[in-house]
Order: structure tokens, then sequence, then C-alpha cells
């Protein structure tokens, strides 16, 4: 991963870059000019001044006047690009052979003294020292430098820039399809790491929108049906009451029975679904405090032991085996109306003659719970369904088989919101299912 510089980092870097860059390359060139090229070139002009300061020296000053003695020294001079100025004893010139190019000021000054007088003064100039190849490296590398700082900041900042305009403009049309560039600048990468989750927030708003959609659709169907069967049924038999339509006075109990049966069926799916529309607030709403296991199971068997045994049922508790007192925090109430739910799952789906055994124990750190039939059990590859709402083994979704389908789905959302589990299997031998639960103790 390439490392990430804030992008005034960057600018500061940049502008090192073109500036000391092309200084160093020049410099180095200059080097590189003076002392491997140009080494040869400084050997001949040194060689030349010193042939033209001998030939000048040697010399009378009464023969630097002579044009054929002039035109041998500017032979000399003109090899290596070397400039004379010979001055007499009056300082007027004698010649002036300095080509452009050359020093200013004079490298070497001679005097030729005769007699103990002064016949006469030479200067000589040497070329100025061509800095082009340095200055030619320096600018092109200042324009490389240049141009790599624009790649990079096109790659780096403009591209995903660019990127991150088009990815918000697909975002406003509701194409949430996009992959933007990486960048080592830390704020483009900030902005891009906030873009792809935005991104992937929607796409999962947009599922989970699409699902409760689907989940609505199918709990408007789902109480449309399950209400429909017993207002049916209530009506026809209310209508037979009051139009007086029978006679006999058990005939009319049985039918006011069977209204009563039916309310009370009108009334578990109304409870459902209500406990259904606060499922996801549960964890909200729990109110902490002492729970005692063993007395609430205990009461809870003795609620459903009668209704178990209108259906030749037998309901066993298993609470001999505990001999100390279990306490922990949690919500009584929800605990209770969770467990009551499981007992009358059991209830409704065990035949008559059937048994159901309902347990508890204490393990290190949780309290674990059982509810055991010997019932039909659960198709197999439905156990994975069970808790779903809506979800009932009855295809045909029989109301004497339950409510609306949330029964199991409360009890597992109130065990979790504990921050416990609630899990389901069948019988291996003689059928039936296992449902089993845990809260831990802390």
């Amino acid at each position: 991963m390439r490392p990430r510089l804030r992008i005034r980092q960057w600018m500061m870097i940049g502008m090192l870059i073109v500036m000391l860059l092309p200084r160093l390359l020049f410099e180095l060139s200059d080097l590189l000019d003076r002392y491997v090229i140009g080494s040869a070139l400084y050997e001949r002009q040194q060689s030349a001044l010193s042939a033209a300061i001998r030939t000048v020296s040697e010399t009378n000053a009464a023969r630097w006047a002579e044009p054929d003695w002039q035109a041998s020294l500017q032979s000399i001079a003109k090899l290596s690009g070397l400039g004379i100025i010979l001055l007499d004893d009056s300082g007027r010139e004698i010649l002036h052979a300095v080509p452009a190019g050359t020093e200013e000021t004079a490298n070497r000054q001679l005097s030729v003294i005769e007699h103990g007088e002064v016949r006469g003064q030479a200067l000589f100039f040497v070329p100025k020292r061509s800095t082009g190849l340095a200055t030619g490296c320096a600018i092109i590398t200042a324009i490389g430098a240049i141009l790599f700082i624009g790649w990079q900041m096109g790659r780096f900042v403009v591209k995903p820039l660019e990127a991150m305009s088009a990815a918000a403009r697909r975002i406003a049309d509701g194409d949430l399809d996009f992959h933007l560039p990486e960048s080592t600048v830390l704020e483009v990468a900030t902005v891009r790491s906030a873009l792809h989750a935005l991104g992937s927030s929607l796409r999962e708003s947009l599922t989970r929108q699409s699902e409760l959609e689907e989940e609505r659709r199918f709990f408007i169907s789902a109480i449309a049906h399950d209400l429909r069967t017993p207002l049916f049924t209530l009506r026809g038999f209310l209508t037979r009451l009051e139009k007086g339509m029978t006679g006999n006075p058990e005939k009319a109990a049985r039918y006011i029975s069977i209204c009563s049966n039916k309310a009370e069926q009108l009334e578990r799916l109304i409870s459902d679904l209500f406990s259904y529309t606060k499922l996801e607030s549960i964890e909200q709403t729990l109110r902490p405090e002492l729970v005692e296991p063993g007395r609430i199971f205990a009461e809870l068997a003795e609620e459903f032991r009668p209704i178990a045994k209108e259906k030749s049922i037998e309901l066993s508790y298993e609470a001999d085996v505990y001999k100390e007192d279990v306490t922990f925090i949690g919500d009584s109430h929800l605990l209770r109306r969770a467990v009551g739910n499981l007992l009358d799952n059991a209830v409704r789906h065990t035949p008559s003659g059937g048994t159901i055994v309902f347990g508890w124990r204490k393990e290190t750190d949780r309290m674990v719970f059982t509810i055991e039939d010997n019932g039909t059990g659960i198709v197999e590859q439905d156990l994975t369904l069970v808790f779903e709402p809506f979800y009932r083994g009855d295809k045909s979704r029989n109301p004497a088989y339950g409510g609306v389908g949330l029964g199991l789905t409360i009890a597992r959302r109130i065990v979790r919101a504990h921050k416990g589990e609630l899990t389901v299997q069948n019988r291996s031998l003689s059928g039936g299912a296992i449902f089993t639960g845990w809260v831990p103790m802390v």
C-alpha cells in the first residue's frame, strides 16, 4: 500500500523537486563539462596561452607593429580562441585581437622591459567557458519535473476527483455500481473511502427496503388470510343467533362457545401482530430486574399443564434436580412471554396422548432451558426457517395450528435481546422437536 500524505505535503514535495532538481542537475552537468568534457579544451587553451606568452616575451617590442609577426601571433591565439591586446610604452594599442565570447578582464598581463624601461604590455584573454550543456540539462530537468508532477497530480488527484464527480451523478441517478481509483493523497483517499461506504450503505438500504417491502406485502396478505377465517365463522354464527335460527338451547350454547373461541383466536392474532411491531426496538424496551428462573418456569408449567391436559398431553417439569436458588439480571416479563410462546407451540403440535418435557439447568456462566415434545417434528429443510416471521409448518395456514406465525420469531428475538440464543432440532428416535435456549448469567 502506497504511503498517503496530505495535499499540502505533496505540494511542498513538488515545489522542492521543481526548485532543487534542476539546480542539482545544472551543477552536476557543469562539473562534468568542466572536468571531463572540457578538460582537453582547457589543456589546449593553456598550451596556446603559454605559446603566445613565450612568443611575445621573446620578441623585441619594436617588432610588435610588424604585420607578419602579428599574423603569426594571431594564428597561435586563433587555434584556441585566445584574445590578445598589445600596447606600446605610451599605452597606445598596437594590436587588438579579442574575439567575442572571451573574458572581459585579462586572464594574463605581461610587461616587456628593455634596458630598465617598459617597452610595452601584452594582455591575454581566455575564452569564456560555455555553460550551455549545464543550462540545457537544467531546463530539460525542470520541464521533466513539471510534467512528472502534472502527471502525478492528474493520476492521484484530478482523475479520482473526476471519477468521484461521475460517481456522485450516478448515485443521484440511482446507479450504485461504481469503482473509484486509488489515490496517495490523504484527503482524496478519505473522500474515496467515504463514497464507497456511502454506496455500500445505500445498496444495503435498498436491499433491506426491498426485503421490508416484500415482508410488508406478505404481512398484509397473512393478516388478511388469518383474520378472514375467524371473522367469517364468527359472523356466520352470530347471524344465526341474532335471527333466532336455532331454538335448541344446547345448540345455541355451542354456537356461543364457538364464537368465544374465534374471539380468543382473533385476540391472539392481534396480540402477536402488536408484539411483532415492537420487535425492532425490543433491546431498548428491556426492563432489567432480578430474575428467578425457577419461579418463572414453575409458574409457566402450572399455567400450561391444564391446557395440555385438555388434549391428553402429559407436561412434565424437571425442577427437582436444582438444589440452589439461581438469579440473574433480565426482563422477567419478556422471558416469560418467550418461554410461554415455546410451550404454546409445543402443546399445539403435540398429538393427543403425547408428552412434553420442560426443564432448565445452570451451567458455568449461563442458564439453559429446553422444551422437548414427541410430536411430528419439523421438516428437515424447514429447520432454518422456523424462526422466520410468518413461518408455518402447516402450509394451508389452518387456524387450528396457531396464530399468524410470529410466536417463535418473538421468542428468539427476546432471547437474543438478552444476549442469548434459541435453537431447534428434531429428536433422533421417537420424533418431535427440541427447543434449546440460553441466557448469560451476567
